[in-house]
């Protein structure tokens, strides 16, 4: 059997947001390991002057427990 945890993160990119959850993911895979799934909870942009600045998404991310 085994046992998965879910967290929370949020993510950021200048491009879209497939590329916001790319770089969500990479970084956190770097201190999580086993990393088993990514849901988009949330998406959501900055604005500035009338122009989209940046891309955000909020992850949630399971990852088996050892």
């Amino acid at each position: 059997m085994s046992v998965l945890k879910v967290i929370e993160i949020m993510a950021s990119s200048e491009k879209s947001w497939e590329d916001a959850a790319q770089k969500g993911i990479k970084k956190a895979s770097k201190t999580i390991k086993n990393v088993k799934s990514a849901w988009v909870k949330d998406q959501s942009v900055a604005v500035k002057d009338g122009s989209i600045t940046e891309f955000r998404v909020t992850l949630k991310l399971s990852f088996e427990v050892e």
